[in-house]
């Protein structure tokens, strides 16, 4: 018999196995834990400077809270020919994140960039 709700008038219980009810408990105590997720931010070359701030605090944001962030540009059409400003947006990622994160992956072929915090 094990006590489901404790309550000052009558308390509720069940007749259960046990161990399978403490099973439960722990994993659901598992699952309310906070997990570091990963995040993704998309970006296109010619972003914005308003859109590009609001990106990257965003993305502070989940840094502060353990989380991993990944940025990806997305090139279309045309703006293959200037993959360089698409590298030079990711390595301006880099310079602003630099105080709170450390770059975990950097492909350039790709486009992405993973940064984790420090």
């Amino acid at each position: 018999m094990v006590v489901v709700s404790e309550r000052e008038e009558a308390p509720v219980a069940k007749i259960l196995d046990f161990g399978k009810f403490r099973y439960e408990q722990k994993k659901k105590q598992k699952q309310s834990a906070a997990k570091p997720s990963l995040k993704e931010v998309k970006l296109r070359p010619n972003v914005g400077e308003a859109d590009y701030g609001v990106r990257i605090s965003r993305a502070l944001q989940w840094l502060e809270k353990g989380d991993t962030v990944r940025f990806q540009v997305r090139l279309r059409g045309r703006e293959h020919q200037h993959r360089d400003r698409a590298i030079d947006l990711l390595n301006r990622v880099i310079e602003d994140l630099s105080k709170k994160s450390e770059v975990q992956v950097f492909d350039k072929k790709a486009l992405v960039l993973q940064v984790t915090a420090i």
